[in-house]
């Protein structure tokens, strides 16, 4: 028996432009504005910066395109696109563990969300006004370790993206990111200006442009590879989701090269908007995770209107945020809606509940359930090891094999190429080597990182 969801035509993406801002909107998330910016400092600046564009070529981008040609050729939610595509085999696993990595993932980066939006309401009302980041930490401190707080805007996050979610594909995802992310450049080019007028910001953009090679160790090369592959949203369902709202006649390669293009854009814009400012005065590059809550906070209110900047900078990091959630809560969405044929608005809400409910654990993990742990980790830390370490990597592996060798090489040439549609055949078949014989290694070589089993 067919759900009633199968008996209704199947919402998509309906404009070139809609695509691209929605994949984008997906790719670009708080690890432009916050990782990239992190690890770029705590590992030397430029020279991370072209090591990270180079994996991004040879990790990231095959992993998303073909993901993205799954969910094309499939039309179908995560689970049951690597199912009707490789029939009488657990493939469909790969798809199971994208919807679980999304969930878990839902489940911290909705309290980081939090953060953010919480730091938009203490900057615009004068709550971080200071260039001390002494008090700058302990602003952030005490918005971490407080229950209610950290469960409220939790909650406003989840309550947000469920709104756009129920709206559907085209009315909800589609129109919701044709609109931020322009604002999102807008946003960032604006706090681009202000940081490179400030005295001293050249040795900012030389920190980011000036490649210093003696820095790089293996350490480095594996850092650049895991930001690679974490950054394009690959692994978790929300490409493979997302091809399948895809257009007939959608350039997949071209589309993905763009989104990455874009991605790396944003990260890139991210560092002049943060390095100039954080050397003009004086502070330390390598500040690690705490670059965006305890460092900018006190960079900004060291220069003239900085009050008002920090509130923009901030709400760019709102937007970057909503893009990546609106993608993650879409992959267990369209899996109830198609699979158990729920409602979008009853999937919607029944998911946003049990994220709540698990959620509330990561956003607790500072406080009441600071001393709460499972091997050896908190809430908050597990989900993140779970599905960055584990999940997302192994998912990645598995959909190289499953499209470079079950799958194989002519159906993805002919998806790709929308049947010979296209002329880019050079390009497609430099594709399926790539992720038949390189990619598989450099992913598995994360995984065995993120698992410890390689120390450097």
């Amino acid at each position: 028996m067919k759900s009633s969801s199968s008996l209704k035509p199947r919402d998509g993406f309906t404009t070139g432009l809609g695509v691209i801002a929605a994949t984008l909107g997906s790719a670009i998330g708080l690890g432009n504005i916050w990782k990239f910016p992190s690890l770029t400092g705590t590992n030397g600046g430029a020279a991370f910066l072209i090591l990270y564009v180079a994996c991004t070529l040879i990790v990231g981008l095959p992993v998303m395109i073909s993901e993205l040609a799954v969910g094309r050729r499939a039309r179908a939610n995560a689970v049951t696109s690597y199912g009707k595509l490789g029939p009488g085999q657990p493939w469909w696993l790969i798809g199971a563990a994208g919807v679980l990595a999304a969930f878990l993932i839902l489940a911290f980066y909705t309290e980081v969300a939090a953060w953010v939006f919480a730091y938009i309401f203490k900057a615009a009302t004068g709550g971080l006004a200071t260039n001390d980041p002494v008090v700058t930490a302990q602003a952030f401190n005490g918005l971490i370790t407080s229950p209610v707080q950290s469960l409220v805007w939790q909650w406003i996050v989840l309550a947000f993206i469920s709104v756009i979610i129920i709206a559907g594909v085209s009315k909800g995802i589609e129109r919701m990111t044709k609109r931020l992310m322009p604002a999102l450049f807008v946003l960032l080019l604006i706090v681009i200006v202000r940081s490179l007028t400030l005295p001293g910001a050249g040795a900012g953009l030389a920190f980011l442009f000036k490649p210093d090679f003696s820095k790089v160790t293996a350490a480095t090369v594996l850092a650049a590879m895991g930001l690679s592959f974490f950054k394009l949203s690959v692994g978790m369902g929300t490409m493979t989701t997302y091809g399948s709202y895809f257009r007939a006649d959608q350039d997949i390669p071209g589309t993905a090269i763009r989104v990455m293009l874009g991605d790396v854009l944003v990260s890139i814009l991210a560092g002049i908007a943060i390095f100039p400012a954080v050397f003009a005065f004086g502070f330390k590059p390598d500040a690690g995770p705490s670059l965006l809550f305890i460092t900018i906070p006190a960079v900004f209110n060291s220069m003239p209107l900085g009050g008002a900047f920090m509130v923009l900078f901030f709400i760019l990091a709102a937007i970057a945020a909503t893009g990546a959630m609106l993608s993650l809560l879409e992959v267990p969405v369209a899996f109830l809606n198609e699979r158990l044929g729920w409602s979008r608005t009853v999937a919607t809400i029944g998911t946003s509940l049990l994220l709540a409910l698990v959620g509330s654990t990561a956003a607790l993990s500072s406080s009441l359930l600071a001393d709460t742990k499972l091997f050896g980790k908190t809430f908050f830390d597990l989900f993140d090891f779970a599905s960055s370490n584990l999940l997302l990597p192994v998912g990645g592996l598995f959909i190289c094999l499953f499209a470079g060798w079950r799958w194989g090489a002519a159906e993805m040439r002919r998806e790709l190429t929308n049947s010979g549609a296209l002329t880019n055949a050079r390009i497609v078949n430099l594709f399926i080597g790539i992720v038949k014989f390189v990619t598989p290694v450099l992913v598995f070589i994360v995984l065995l990182n993120g698992l410890g089993v390689i120390k450097l």
